[in-house]
C-alpha cells in the first residue's frame, strides 16, 4: 500500500466525534473532607514553627466540701496542657512543554490542557489529602498528616499523638471512646442490632450539648445502618445531599450519617467515625 499507512481514505477524510470535555474519573469519594471543609474546620494558619492546640483537661484539684474554720488547700492545680503537631506539606506539579503549549492553541485547540491539567491535580489533591484525614501519619516516612486512625487508634490506651502519651498518667483525658461492635454484640453486627452498638457508643460521647454531629461510615456499616430503617425513616440533611454524599440522619437529626466508602472512599472497612466538628472535637470510631 502505498503513502502513509497510518492513514487510510476515512482517516483521513472525517474527524472523530469528541464530546470536548473531559469525564471525571480521578475523584474519590471525599466525603469527610468535604464536610470539614463547608463547616469551616479546614484553617489557614499564618506561620509559626508548629502548630499547637490548647487544652483545658482537667479540674481543678483543691474542690473540697466543708464545714465552719475547717482547713481548705490552696494548693495549684494543673490544668492546663497543648498538643503539638509538626507541619506536614504536600504538592502537586502541574507542568506544559513549549511544544505541548504550540500544539494545544488556537482554533485547533478542543480541551484547553493547562486548565485541564489544573483541574486534574487540584482533584489529585483532594483525592490524597482526603485519604489522609483517616491515616496513621506514617506514610512516606512520616511525611503525612496524622488522621483518625492515628488520633483514634484500635488501642486508646497506646500510642501518642500531638505529644501526648495515652498511656501516661493522668492522661486519660486524651483517649477516644472505641466501641468494638462484635465484642459488645457478641457475633458481627447487622441491620437488626447495628443501632444498639451505635445508640451505646453515642451516648457514651455526649457531654451537655457537646456532642458527635457527623458519622462517617464505609460501605457495609453504611447499609447496614440505611437496612436498619424503615422507608420513611430515612431522612436526609439537604445540605449534605446537595454536596452529592448520600447521608441518612440519626437520633433525629443529631448527626447525619455519610457514606465515605462509595468509589475509593477513605474510610477503612467495618468502621464508623463519630465525629465533633466543632472546634473542641472528640472523635470516635465503631470498630468491627
Amino acid at each position: 500500500m502505498a503513502g502513509n499507512a497510518n492513514f487510510d481514505d476515512i482517516i483521513t477524510t472525517t474527524l472523530r466525534n469528541r464530546s470536548e470535555r473531559l469525564a471525571d474519573a480521578v475523584s474519590n469519594n471525599n466525603a469527610l473532607l468535604s464536610y470539614l471543609k463547608r463547616r469551616g474546620n479546614v484553617k489557614t494558619a499564618s506561620g509559626g514553627r508548629t502548630i499547637v492546640h490548647e487544652l483545658d483537661y482537667s479540674e481543678n484539684s483543691s474542690f473540697a466540701r466543708y464545714s465552719g474554720y475547717e482547713t481548705l488547700s490552696i494548693a495549684p492545680s494543673a490544668t492546663f496542657t497543648a498538643a503539638e503537631y509538626s507541619w506536614k506539606q504536600a504538592a502537586v506539579a502541574v507542568t506544559m512543554s513549549g511544544l505541548e503549549i504550540l500544539q494545544n492553541s488556537g482554533e485547533d485547540q478542543i480541551i484547553d490542557l493547562m486548565e485541564s491539567r489544573i483541574v486534574n491535580a487540584e482533584r489529585t489533591m483532594a483525592n490524597n489529602l482526603a485519604s489522609d484525614v483517616y491515616s496513621t501519619g506514617t506514610a512516606d516516612g512520616g511525611k503525612q498528616i496524622g488522621g483518625l486512625q492515628l488520633l483514634v487508634p484500635d488501642d486508646p490506651t497506646t500510642g501518642t499523638a500531638g505529644g501526648i502519651d495515652r498511656a501516661g498518667a493522668g492522661n486519660t483525658f486524651w483517649r477516644s471512646q472505641v466501641l468494638d461492635a462484635s465484642s459488645h454484640l457478641g457475633t458481627a453486627p447487622t441491620s437488626s442490632t447495628i443501632l444498639s452498638a451505635m445508640n451505646l457508643l453515642y451516648t457514651r460521647c455526649t457531654r451537655g450539648n457537646d456532642k458527635p454531629d457527623l458519622i462517617v461510615a464505609d460501605n457495609n456499616y453504611f447499609n447496614l445502618y440505611l437496612n436498619s430503617l424503615q422507608a420513611n425513616q430515612r431522612y436526609t440533611n439537604e445540605k449534605t445531599a446537595s454536596a452529592g454524599f448520600p447521608n441518612l440522619q440519626f437520633w433525629g437529626g443529631a448527626a447525619d450519617v455519610v457514606l465515605d466508602g462509595g468509589i475509593d472512599g477513605g474510610c477503612p472497612a467495618n468502621h464508623m467515625y463519630f465525629v465533633n466538628a466543632n472546634e473542641n472535637c472528640e472523635t470516635i470510631r465503631l470498630a468491627a
